[in-house]
């Protein structure tokens, strides 16, 4: 008889002994792909004891197009429209970064009138990446008017898009060796008209979030994030200044005009979640004040100065590396070029691929309930980060 049960009692002691081992007080929640919290489509597993964060993992990949690869089979200006749309949101910085680049493997320098157009281009893409980026905050904290004003200011500078090009989001302005067209005198006095209304309307959000104690409560000391910890993890762009971390490829590496231009970088040093959401803020006012100086630029250069170049379409040999400040951070472009009409290989790091590594850090130590608030600090974009 003992002879018979002493294999289910040994079977009992193994699986009381599995029990032991697993973590039993802790559970993993899966959000994504489909999620409202995601603004795109990723997964964040989120492992749980009651109601606090304790580990994170997020998991990208859905959105693979084979961008990189896909290039290899074009000439280097039919790569401009992909370039549009690696982020929707920031189509004008990557179309501009990619021209640096190849610019830079040709060897040549563009018309000072274009580097001050493209800076121009640039800022009105930041307020608007910014604009879009906050409404997304103000509805994942339940406030829905932060999400209407953010979005009706953000057709004005839609709208600017089209005076300046013709299209909203996916502009393909830039080329390489300059931009695509001129800027107009209609375009020149809409553009400060624009931004002297929307500093007033800027303030007018920011006391909305402010006047609002459940929206402090749910950003101010939650996901408190270390400069070492920033550093560790890779943070770039609004997420890494709002560390302590006083970098800013614009002012640190200029590049075109922006070392012709007086702006200053905002750097706060409290590392949580509203100090990420005052950056942002702070930003889209240095933006105003980088496009009146441009604008200003671009007037007394007069309509004769040249806006572009003639660039030959094969690019000599060799590897060539350029980057430039995204909304979201630090956007590079790696281009191996071997003589021809296309490049052999063209390599991209987005900033939102290295900010989402930080959702283990911005998680730990957070109530399940502030994970979407927390996380929509990283500003997704996956069209970007996936490729």
């Amino acid at each position: 008889m003992a002879d018979s049960i002493a294999p289910i009692v040994a079977a009992e002691e193994n699986l009381q002994k599995q029990a032991e081992k697993m973590d039993t007080d802790k559970m993993w929640i899966i959000m994504g792909p489909q999620h409202p919290f995601s603004h795109g489509l990723w997964t964040l597993k989120v492992k749980v004891d009651g109601e606090i964060c304790v580990d994170a993992e997020p998991i990208v990949g859905y959105l693979h197009r084979g961008w990189e690869k896909e290039t290899e089979n074009r000439t280097y200006p039919k790569i401009i429209p992909m370039a549009d749309r690696l982020c929707y949101a920031a189509s004008m910085t990557y179309t501009h970064l990619y021209c640096m680049t190849v610019e830079k493997a040709l060897g040549i320098d563009i018309p000072e009138k274009a580097k001050y157009i493209r800076i121009v281009a640039d800022e009105v893409c930041r307020i608007q990446s910014h604009l879009m980026w906050l409404a997304a905050v103000g509805t994942d904290l339940g406030n829905l008017t932060v999400f209407l004003w953010c979005m009706r200011e953000r057709e004005f500078f839609l709208d600017l898009n089209v005076k300046l090009c013709g299209a909203r989001m996916t502009t393909n302005y830039p080329r390489i060796g300059g931009v695509r067209n001129d800027t107009t005198e209609l375009f020149d006095r809409d553009i400060i008209r624009t931004i002297d209304r929307f500093e007033k309307a800027l303030w007018e959000i920011i006391a909305l979030m402010d006047d609002s104690s459940i929206i402090v409560s749910r950003m101010k000391g939650v996901s408190y994030i270390t400069r070492e910890q920033a550093a560790n993890v890779g943070l770039t762009g609004p997420a890494m200044r709002g560390c302590g971390v006083d970098f800013d490829i614009r002012r640190d590496d200029p590049y075109d005009a922006y070392d012709q231009v007086d702006f200053e970088v905002p750097v706060l040093t409290e590392g949580d979640s509203y100090a990420r959401y005052m950056i942002r803020t702070e930003e889209m006012f240095q933006s105003c004040n980088i496009i009146r100086q441009a604008v200003q630029k671009i007037q007394a250069l007069g309509k004769n100065a040249p806006y572009r170049l003639k660039v030959p379409s094969r690019v000599p040999a060799g590897t060539h590396f350029t980057r430039m400040e995204d909304p979201r951070g630090e956007s590079l472009m790696y281009l191996v070029s071997d003589g021809t009409d296309k490049p052999y290989r063209l390599k991209v790091r987005s900033p939102i691929f290295v900010n989402v590594s930080s959702a283990k850090a911005q998680c730990k130590g957070v109530r399940i309930a502030d994970v979407p608030a927390v996380l929509a600090q990283i500003d997704m974009c996956l069209g970007e980060t996936d490729r």
